[in-house]
């Protein structure tokens, strides 16, 4: 996406051996200023697009849209029962959050045309004024305003990814405080630097595709950021800790799958070849990095495992969105193997840094995507950047190309964005933790009880409000047969919320019942709280 230079009517829209590859008609609107928000009175202004590429990139946003719900499928399944429900609003909510920011000022900040700094755009699209019919950054073929509501999809997806961060000890409403803010002075400056034609990035002719810099490496070291300002999960929490549901994982993981064909694939913004390479090269990338992860854990458990394979699977989707444009169809095989022994072996990173990245993020989009940009510094081809029919007699190759500087620029661009996108965060998350009433983190009696309880008051399994009914209705009897009051602390079988409750010191998480201890959901009634 970063590359694209379009021939246009004006500069005659002809390359050797080429036919036409301009717009249908010159844009001429008699109103450009405003990008033709009045002229639809006056004119067809549908005449200046083409109805096969807008089509295309309307049903990619529509696949695009599955993302973040996908992502709460997969957070959820990853997390305990108890805290199930609320990995999948944290992902609706942090989507909600951020069409509002992008509708105010979010794509005027990251493509106005008219901001110039290199850094960032200006308020010129402030609630989306003037981006009714003009030619939109990507791509001539289609109108600005389709452009505007495509890129909130990869927006809105990158939110839904860094609220993996919160996992069974974050609250949800400074959650989504820092995704607005997060959105504005994270997001939108990489997004403006590789995307937008005035950008730093996009004028050194770095090669990122779908999202390597603003979407992976920007939601990677968001969230690991947000994590180290939240902290690690008590230690006894994760004594048996292992996902609660495997189903909820592939089921995710296919909605990303099948959205990840539209991120990917409709970055050509248009139905051309270079879309079919694009999607091509994600197939190709995703499964040979989900075999080599697959096989990674089978050398040391000797089964298979299904939540590995899905693993390795993401981990390739996201190598494959910077690259899957640029590079052949054979080095997409090259690139799924290396992602899936750079991401299974990455997993290592969070223990060496001490920060509880439960959900892998760091590991599966921010290292991921490094390696998906570093491929491109070496492999991107010519030939498929001039497969969409309009980069033609455009040079932006790499190494198989004798261009040997573009790894070098790579290098630049991946550096540039990790260290704003963790540091940025980290500021963010730092000082919103210390606004009263926005405390990042949950108590610990509410991360022993569960997020979904202390956050939500709904449940994802009814088996909560069935163990509240029984306690409620229950009257329990000694051997005479004669009712008594069972105490408070006496009422649950996990130690540690009954160390709560009667006021003594926490254990150090040796005392776990043998049924599963940490993984079955305490059940404190409302009224047993009010006393």
């Amino acid at each position: 996406m970063a590359d694209t230079e379009i021939p246009t009517q004006a500069n005659s829209g002809f390359a050797p051996n080429y036919g036409w590859i301009g717009p249908p008609a010159t844009f001429n609107s008699t109103n450009q200023l405003t990008g033709g928000d009045s002229s639809s009175t006056e004119d067809n202004i549908n005449q200046w697009f083409t109805t096969g590429d807008m089509s295309y990139v309307i049903v990619a946003s529509a696949m695009v849209l599955l993302m973040p719900f996908g992502l709460g499928f997969l957070y959820s399944g990853l997390a305990r029962r108890k805290s199930a429900l609320t990995m999948i609003f944290a992902c609706m909510g942090s989507f909600a959050v951020l069409v509002v920011q992008w509708y105010f000022w979010g794509y005027s900040l990251a493509f106005s045309k008219s901001g110039t700094s290199g850094f960032i755009g200006n308020l010129k699209h402030f609630g989306l004024m003037y981006t009714l019919a003009a030619p939109s950054p990507g791509s001539p073929f289609i109108p600005e305003l389709l452009y505007a509501f495509y890129q909130m999809m990869f927006a809105g997806t990158t939110a839904a990814i860094v609220a993996g961060a919160i996992a069974e000890r974050g609250r949800v409403l400074p959650l989504m405080v820092f995704i607005f803010f997060w959105a504005t002075l994270v997001y939108c400056p990489i997004a403006c630097w590789i995307w937008n034609p005035n950008g730093w990035a996009y004028k050194y002719t770095a090669l990122d595709w779908a999202g390597g810099g603003p979407v992976e490496i920007g939601s990677g070291f968001s969230a690991l950021a947000y994590a180290a300002v939240l902290g690690k999960r008590q230690e006894r929490m994760l004594v048996l800790f292992r996902p609660h549901n495997i189903t909820f994982i592939v089921l995710g993981t296919t909605l990303l799958f099948f959205g990840w064909l539209g991120f990917n694939g409709a970055s050509s913004f248009g139905a051309n070849l270079r879309a079919i390479f694009a999607n091509f090269n994600s197939v190709i990338t995703g499964f040979f990095s989900a075999i080599t992860w697959t096989l990674l854990d089978f050398r040391l458990a000797k089964k298979y495992s299904a939540v590995g394979f899905c693993s390795g699977l993401i981990s390739g989707l996201v190598a494959a969105t910077p690259a899957s444009g640029f590079i052949p169809l054979w080095a997409s095989a090259i690139l799924g193997v290396v992602t899936g022994i750079a991401a299974n072996y990455g997993t290592k990173v969070k223990f060496l840094l001490r920060i509880d990245d439960s959900m892998d993020v760091l590991t599966e989009h921010g290292l991921a995507g490094i390696v998906g940009l570093l491929f491109n510094g070496i492999f991107a081809a010519n030939y498929v950047i001039g497969s969409d029919g309009v980069n033609a007699g455009v040079v932006f190759g790499a190494w198989i190309d004798h261009r040997y500087k573009q790894l070098y620029i790579q290098i630049a661009y991946i550096l540039a964005a990790a260290g704003w996108s963790f540091v940025m965060s980290y500021i963010i998350a730092f000082i919103i933790n210390f606004i009263p009433g926005l405390r990042l983190r949950a108590s610990d009696e509410a991360e022993l009880m569960g997020l979904d309880d202390d956050q939500l008051g709904e449940f994802a399994y009814d088996y909560v409000e069935v163990r509240r009914d029984y306690l409620a209705w229950t009257s329990p009897k000694d051997i005479s047969g004669e009712n008594q009051e069972v105490p408070k602390h006496e009422r649950h079988g996990i130690n540690e919320h009954r160390d709560i409750l009667s006021g003594k010191p926490e254990s150090d998480g040796s005392e776990h019942t043998g049924i599963g201890g940490d993984r079955h959901a305490a059940a404190i009634s409302e009224a047993e709280r009010e006393k």
